[in-house]
């Protein structure tokens, strides 16, 4: 395994950390008040937003496992369309999931949405980045060795942090301490940021640990 490559994966996962920080860093500048606490939702759609772009412009430049053929400009477009109906299904199916999990129904609709919002900017955005709208290609990844680079090692370390993140993060809150972040969906949203970003540093640094052991063969 190349140094270089665990270097250039490195190198995107520090940015990825930065982009979740600033998000929280630099509205303040521009926006009176603005904090991660007090206007959480404004948060999650700056956090959403930032990790997207920066996501999507990390995978335009570095372009891990791009397929070497070219492919049409309708192929391109017709590809860009299913992701926005992949991203979008995700955001319902992980909303569903968190109702089913004892979220409110009604009240805190929007609470809730946002935060599926984010949970799939973590988990289901890096897929499509990396994978496409492949369901066969996320199924191989997510199965015991089904990994073909470090890049997809990163990509199933990243998803499963993000993911207990944010199951962590429910605990406190059905708890009597009655602090700012016990309300619906701050620790839970928090637990999942958090969780990403422990992600993006384990991953490097469980990969160069392993690398000796890792070997990743084509299918």
């Amino acid at each position: 395994m190349r140094e270089a490559e665990i270097g250039r994966l490195w190198a995107a996962n520090l940015l990825r950390l930065c982009s979740v920080v600033l998000s929280a860093v630099v509205p303040p500048f521009f926006w009176d008040g603005f904090t991660v606490l007090a206007t959480h939702l404004a948060w999650l759609c700056v956090c959403s937003l930032s990790v997207s772009a920066l996501n999507i412009g990390l995978h335009l430049v570095l372009k891990p496992n791009l397929s070497p053929k070219r492919s049409s400009f309708a192929h391109k477009i017709s590809r860009f369309l299913k992701c926005c109906i992949y991203f979008f299904m995700s955001c319902i199916l992980f909303h569903a999931i968190i109702v089913l999990y004892g979220a409110p129904l009604i009240e805190s609709v929007t609470e809730t949405f946002l935060f599926a919002v984010l949970l799939s900017t973590f988990t289901t955005l890096q897929c499509l980045c990396m994978l496409g709208p492949n369901l066969q290609a996320w199924i191989r990844v997510f199965s015991k060795n089904g990994a073909m680079s470090i890049w997809e090692s990163s990509l199933q370390i990243t998803t499963m942090c993000s993911i207990l993140g944010a199951w962590f993060g429910a605990f406190p809150i059905p708890l009597d301490w009655d602090r700012p972040w016990q309300v619906w969906p701050i620790s839970c949203s928090l637990g999942a940021t958090f969780g990403y970003m422990a992600g993006l540093i384990i991953a490097p640094l469980w990969i160069h640990w392993n690398r000796k052991q890792l070997t990743y063969k084509s299918r």
